[in-house]
């Protein structure tokens, strides 16, 4: 996925948005917060999973989504949309 991808979808920026707010939430307070259904957040989570911009943890059927902070993209993006007033 093009950073252009990432910063052209909507959904995907509410998921970010939220991610680096918060560090890291489970899929049901994302699928809550953005509004989106659950398969359409997962899909974008995976999306950004193969970026390297989030992760996730299983515990049992409990999945907790985090951002990659050791990513340098992450500090970079932050700041971008800090600047953008998004953040």
């Amino acid at each position: 996925m093009e950073a252009e991808e990432l910063l052209s979808s909507k959904a995907k920026l509410k998921i970010l948005k939220i991610l680096l707010r918060e560090g890291h939430v489970n899929i049901t307070r994302l699928v809550r917060e953005t509004g989106l259904n659950h398969k359409v957040v997962s899909r974008h989570l995976e999306d950004m999973k193969k970026m390297g911009i989030v992760g996730e943890r299983k515990y049992g059927r409990m999945r907790i989504i985090y951002v990659n902070l050791a990513d340098p993209r992450i500090s970079v993006l932050r700041e971008a949309l800090r600047a953008l007033g998004i953040l």
